[in-house]
């Protein structure tokens, strides 16, 4: 199981679609996934086999942690485009 997590500013909102969003493509896709959505503050330091995110805060994020930069917290067409490259190679590696 991968642990997925979805980082927006305030981790309220945003990073909750996103979460729900990339629990979905997960599914559609075989692929087992623990997520959690959080703040940017919250998600410095945090351990997981993956990040989600935009471009702003992409740079919180150490060079050895794997980060996949989404266009949208909401379209789930940019979501998939953009995250399932991701999911499916973390997956294999599993």
């Amino acid at each position: 199981m991968l642990k997925v997590v979805t980082v927006c500013g305030n981790g309220i909102g945003s990073s909750l679609m996103l979460k729900m969003k990339v629990e979905e493509l997960a599914k559609e896709h075989g692929i087992s996934i623990d997520a959690e959505s959080i703040d940017s503050n919250a998600a410095v330091g945090k351990d997981a086999d993956l990040f989600v995110t935009v471009k702003e805060f992409a740079g919180i994020f150490e060079k050895d942690q794997k980060v996949a930069v989404t266009r949208s917290y909401m379209n789930k067409k940019k979501i998939k485009e953009d995250v399932l490259p991701a999911l499916l190679e973390l997956s294999e590696n599993k």
